[in-house]
């Protein structure tokens, strides 16, 4: 892939001309972003391998945002000296000079992650003074570095997955105004996923500590309550970790909340599906919707206890019509490991009286 610089000219207005980027610990203010992913620092050797730079924090969800079976790739950079305060109730508010980087790949064959992957796009969110500014960096056939691309793009993927199915599909990388449909709060762009509850388990799975322990330790969080408050590491599809119904809220508040609440691009629908929510009818459940159009599926309420063949709310995760679907960015494919634990949890409701 090429840069494609009269493209890039053109859509440059679109992006914030004053930028912080981090290439040394210390905040940096540059007229324009940065043409290529390396230029930032954010990683040692060369940028397709993924190692995090001195100063570099790789972190990792719980439960992630699914985005047409991806893996992602998540790293934090902080000012030097700098911490987030701990809070236990939603994403952590980090300070400004912050970028936070997500690395989207598909592997040869999930099976085997020695046989390499294909990286695919690199979202990088920065906090300057005045809110958060996103982006987009799209990876070139060469694997060498990713590139500046804020028109988004659409490419053709195959791979391997976990069943050993062999999967091919269009991806879409998304520009840079539908960035900011997923990351709208009060009209203003904010981060998704790093909460307490999201970085309560551990790096790796040899590592045995918590994400939250290992950031107070090191000293980038202040504030962390003892090991006996900190939220439980919910994993949506680990029956182990927590009860269903605990694992289908998280799933929904972090596929569908970021639009689905109260400050969301979604509120006027009525339906808020974060994990705080705890109004049954704000849940979906029994609740007709406001104006789904044929969004519906001929359907009357979005969760009908007891039936999910008669709920909105699976209708839409199942469909891939674009005026259909929920999510209705990100994704082209339906998760069906997600359909099942939201149909499973549906089913377990008692049904209304």
């Amino acid at each position: 892939m090429t840069t494609h610089p009269s493209r890039l000219q053109r859509y440059l207005p679109m992006v914030a001309l004053a930028v912080i980027i981090l290439l040394t610990g210390a905040a940096l203010r540059v007229e324009a972003p940065p043409s290529r992913l390396s230029d930032f620092g954010f990683f040692a050797g060369p940028p397709a391998e993924q190692r995090a730079a001195p100063g570099t924090i790789p972190y990792r969800l719980n439960t992630p945002l699914f985005s047409d079976n991806a893996v992602k790739l998540r790293f934090l950079r902080l000012p030097v000296g700098a911490a987030v305060a701990y809070n236990d109730s939603s994403v952590f508010d980090f300070p400004v000079g912050t970028a936070l980087v997500k690395t989207f790949a598909f592997p040869h064959d999930a099976r085997h992650p020695e046989k390499g992957r294909r990286l695919i796009e690199t979202r990088i969110l920065l906090r300057e003074a005045d809110g958060w500014k996103a982006l987009p960096y799209v990876w070139d056939e060469a694997q060498s570095d990713a590139f500046l691309d804020v028109a988004g793009d659409l490419r053709e993927v195959s791979y391997t997955d976990e069943l050993g199915r062999r999967r091919k599909h269009a991806y879409q990388i998304p520009n840079l105004n539908q960035c900011k449909g997923c990351h709208n709060r009060a009209e203003q762009m904010t981060p998704i996923g790093p909460s307490s509850r999201q970085l309560s388990g551990p790096l790796t799975t040899t590592s045995g500590q918590s994400q939250l322990e290992d950031w107070a330790r090191a000293g980038i969080l202040t504030g962390l309550p003892n090991r006996d408050h900190l939220p439980a590491a919910l994993v949506w599809n680990d029956p182990t970790t927590g009860p269903l119904e605990q694992r289908a809220r998280l799933w929904l508040d972090i596929n569908c909340a970021h639009c689905h609440q109260p400050q969301g691009p979604a509120s006027t629908s009525g339906l808020f599906l974060g994990m705080a929510e705890t109004d049954p009818l704000h849940l979906g459940i029994g609740k007709t919707p406001v104006a789904s159009g044929r969004g519906s599926g001929s359907l009357r309420h979005d969760i009908v206890p007891g039936d999910p063949s008669a709920s909105i709310l699976l209708h839409r995760m199942a469909s891939t019509d674009p005026g259909v679907m929920m999510p209705e960015l990100g994704r082209t494919q339906p998760d069906p490991q997600a359909l099942a634990l939201i149909r499973e949890w549906i089913a377990e409701m008692k049904p209304l009286r």
